[in-house]
């Protein structure tokens, strides 16, 4: 199946960094459709071979077991053209509509990996070049808009010229093997369904935690912080996918279709619960990675009196009938104490405990995200007999872990989050990605927050580098008698 995908910010960080290496995998591994071309695009004046060989270059700080060899890079580069182009020029989408039509492609992508306020522009000039036919598909980069009335703008525009079905906002998060593990767990398999409920849960939390800074991104930070980088999106799919009810069937509107019930299913926010629920804090100087570190006011392009934030920790709720009271706890942040995603689900303790009193430890489910990525299940076992224990103490438990290695499990068989959901557009699978209205209603719960924070004088509470964050994240867990999974 011959395609073009166009990438839209082809010098960028993200190109670089996700893109690119994505794309070599699917090509090293035959997985990306043959006849393909990948056309990046950038205002750099740059030729064909430059571009070449800026990429190859790149590839140098890719971890050796996915580094090109020599011929490796010569077949793939093969493919890599360049064509510099200026967004707001009508002119160069028309050059480019001229290189598109030098050959009959099946289809062709095209990735915008832009700042969110070129998207509406380069939409619109696409149509006006009449580069939005049948066979186009336009994925669209995170974040998509800054609140929740630029978020249905952008939705509008795109609207005007794609179709719902020709539209892929793409939230990698999504693409992650643990995530899609995490609907076959659920779904696939009947063991753990009857429990998956209020009866049975005690609460969930949703950690993104990070040990590095804003590095070079302050500026951009700045006009974004935590809640909109993370919690608006990343955070808030997770918890879909944990608390959505099972589709009818595995296409992706009926899987969206349930992510949404469960979006318009969180607890509204109140006066006292914006106060109470939420944390948000921001990182000053610390140790961190060995070494000290400065402050996020310190950073290149933020200002000193900045109260953009760095952490958010927030508690919630979902409204229905298999989860009302479970408490849902979502925490991100930068500059943590390490590099972390989980998503962890603990179970109430047995009714009665008829082992030893202190050994009625509840059962918990660990999936994780980062860096290590499988599941853990944490249970209660009577070890070996010992001889030299008699009476209750010989009835006491232990706890135990079933560990499920997914790198080790599966190795090089698996496929990475950016070349999985690279290869779902090529194929025109939905699945994992973002429908409009579950974006919109992402933004119209956070957007409560956005404006109670505008308003708020205090600013963020202060945590150092390297730590958890503020130390008022773990008072808000213990108000419900729980505490974050590594203080356990």
């Amino acid at each position: 199946m011959s395609f073009d995908l166009v990438l839209f910010g082809g010098t960028g960080d993200l190109a670089w960094r996700k893109l690119m290496p994505a794309l070599f995998q699917a090509f090293r591994h035959g997985t990306l459709p043959e006849g393909g071309r990948i056309i990046g695009v950038g205002r750099d004046d740059l030729g064909n071979e430059k571009y070449r060989d800026l990429i190859k270059a790149r590839f140098d700080n890719v971890e050796l077991a996915k580094r090109p060899s020599a011929d490796e890079f010569a077949r793939f580069a093969a493919i890599l053209e360049f064509v510099r182009m200026d967004l707001s020029k009508p002119d160069d989408y028309a050059a480019l509509a001229a290189k598109l039509h030098e050959r009959d492609t099946k289809t062709v992508v095209m990735y915008v990996a832009t700042a969110p306020a070129l998207f509406t522009t380069v939409c619109e000039q696409l149509a006006a070049a009449k580069l939005n036919t049948p066979k186009t598909r336009v994925v669209l980069e995170k974040p998509l808009g800054h609140d929740l009335a630029s978020n249905r703008a952008i939705n509008h525009t795109v609207r005007k010229f794609f179709e719902e079905k020709q539209v892929f906002r793409i939230d990698h998060y999504l693409g992650k093997p643990a995530v899609q593990n995490l609907f076959a767990l659920r779904f696939g398999n009947a063991l753990f369904e009857p429990l998956w409920r209020r009866e049975h849960i005690a609460n969930i939390q949703i950690s993104i935690a990070e040990d590095l800074g804003v590095e070079s991104r302050g500026a951009f930070y700045e006009g974004t912080g935590a809640l909109r980088d993370m919690v608006q999106n990343h955070a808030l799919q997770l918890l879909c996918a944990i608390a959505m009810e099972p589709p009818i069937n595995a296409h992706a509107d009926a899987i969206r279709d349930e992510k949404l019930k469960v979006l318009r299913s969180l607890k509204p926010w109140s006066k006292e619960s914006l106060t109470q629920d939420v944390i948000r804090g921001q990182y000053s100087a610390g140790n961190s990675s060995g070494g000290k570190v400065p402050g996020y006011r310190e950073e290149t392009g933020v200002s000193p009196t900045s109260n953009t934030e760095t952490f958010v920790a927030l508690r919630t709720e979902i409204s229905n009938w298999r989860w009302a009271g479970v408490p849902f706890y979502i925490r991100t942040g930068k500059r943590l104490a390490g590099r972390e995603g989980s998503i962890v689900v603990n179970f109430h303790a047995t009714p009665h405990a008829i082992y030893h009193s202190n050994t009625n430890v509840p059962n918990k489910l660990v999936i994780h995200l980062q860096p290590k990525d499988g599941l853990e299940l944490h249970l209660l076992a009577q070890g070996q007999a010992n001889r030299n224990v008699k009476g209750a103490a010989s009835q006491t438990l232990s706890p135990v872990q079933l560990d499920l290695d997914f790198d080790k499990r599966f190795g090089s068989e698996r496929v990475g989050a950016y070349e999985r959901l690279l290869l779902d557009v090529s194929d025109g699978r939905l699945n994992l990605f973002v429908r409009s209205d579950e974006q919109e209603e992402a933004w119209r719960w956070v957007e409560p927050l956005i404006e109670h924070w505008n308003n708020d004088p205090q600013g963020p509470r202060l945590y150092a580098a390297g730590t958890w964050g503020p130390s008022a994240s773990s008072a808000m867990i213990a108000r419900d008698g729980f505490c974050w999974s590594e203080e356990a």
